[in-house]
């Protein structure tokens, strides 16, 4: 058995870097952006009022002085000569301020009377005033790569980027594999199950930006196998789910074999998901994980969703880790790296739920976290810091 940092660097190796496709920006939210985005606009593109009121020159609002209002600016719609001595112009939210106004008089801190206005709270200069370029300026850089979030999408549109250069999506196929399976919603068997894992896998693999595609199951059959590889032929990653251990009705590593596989590893020092195992499948990357809903949702978190990263051109480094308070003492950890189901607290203490086996579906939807322990790892004290993976 090889450790999960290895089997994680071997699997990187495995995966190439998908070629990149223009998209527009409405369709740009959750890609990544594999070309920097440079803004083609200064925002705002002159100075702005933040408030509603009037715009001034500081030094003439003091207080109990009156101004002539000379006219109006409001958004899209600009008043378009230089502030007069004397003057002020009503302004909204948003608009352009005229040229040599350097404040604004907010509406509650005057008080108007026809064309005139009586300063009743002296503004002082800059107040409310948003300068030109103050948010970004023509030619600043959203940099590549990155995952589109929505307030991305945001930045873009208001940079005026129409479209941007980002990875194609990676199309996963998840074939489960098992007699013991039905689809949900058919009638079980007295000794089937539902299928579940490849259904949480799918939603993993689209929330990441990548494309899933359900293959049917494959039964414990050499041929049901094959045609289950062959409605994934095409996909850049194959996912097989259980059937790679060593039972005799573990058909995987041998059928895969049968058509081509060049088998990197098998089998991860990890706790759940040690019949793991990658290699190239052809074209695909091929990655079998354990039939466990529970081993094989953790090994979607530990090696799918970052190989998937790597693929769309993100940086290739494990999921991201933090450390957390114990809410209760943990045990001695056993000889295989443990990811263990717990549930963060809005107090930032971690809970370590009792029963952590690999078939506990509902265990696991109920967790927000996996608490990592190292083989062998002595035993800890509630108030003891751990690792900890967030789940979302």
């Amino acid at each position: 058995m090889i450790t999960v940092s290895e089997a994680l660097s071997r699997l990187f190796d495995l995966v190439p870097t998908l070629p990149t496709e223009v998209v527009q920006l409405s369709e740009a939210d959750g890609r990544v952006l594999r070309e920097d985005a440079v803004a083609r606009r200064t925002q705002p593109p002159f100075p702005a009022s933040a408030m509603d009121g009037y715009a001034v020159r500081a030094a003439e609002a003091q207080i109990g002085q009156t101004l002539e209002v000379v006219g109006e600016s409001r958004a899209g719609g600009r008043w378009p000569h230089a502030l007069p001595s004397g003057g002020a112009v009503r302004i909204f939210t948003g608009a352009p301020v005229p040229e040599r106004a350097d404040s604004i008089l907010i509406q509650e801190d005057a008080d108007r009377d026809g064309d005139r206005i009586t300063v009743r709270e002296a503004p002082s200069p800059g107040i409310f005033v948003r300068p030109a370029g103050g948010d970004f300026k023509e030619g600043q850089v959203l940099e590549a790569p990155c995952r589109l979030s929505p307030r991305d999408i945001a930045l873009l549109a208001a940079m005026n980027v129409p479209e941007v250069t980002v990875s194609r999506r990676p199309v996963v196929a998840l074939i489960p594999t098992g007699d013991e399976l039905v689809l949900p919603g058919e009638t079980p068997g007295p000794d089937q199950i539902v299928t579940s894992n490849n259904f949480g896998l799918a939603a993993m693999v689209r929330a990441i930006g990548a494309v899933p595609h359900l293959c049917p199951i494959a039964r414990d059959t050499a041929a049901s196998l094959r045609a289950a590889l062959e409605s994934a032929r095409g996909s850049d990653v194959i996912v097989t789910l259980g059937g790679a251990s060593v039972g005799d009705h573990d058909l995987v590593a041998e059928v895969l074999g049968g058509e081509g596989l060049k088998l990197d590893f098998y089998k991860v020092r990890m706790r759940p998901g040690k019949p793991l195992m990658a290699g190239r499948l052809g074209d695909a990357v091929m990655l079998g994980l354990p039939g466990n809903p529970v081993s094989a949702m953790v090994c979607g978190e530990i090696f799918l969703r970052p190989a998937l990263d790597a693929m769309m051109g993100l940086p290739a480094v494990p999921r991201t880790r933090q450390q957390a308070e114990l809410a209760a003492d943990l045990a001695k950890n056993g000889p295989r790296e443990h990811y263990m189901r717990a549930r963060m607290s809005d107090d930032g203490r971690v809970t370590v739920f009792e029963r952590q086996d690999s078939s506990l579906v509902h265990v696991l939807a109920t967790a927000s976290a996996l608490v990592v322990r190292d083989p062998d790892a002595d035993p800890l004290a509630a108030g003891e810091k751990v690792q900890v993976i967030p789940l979302y």
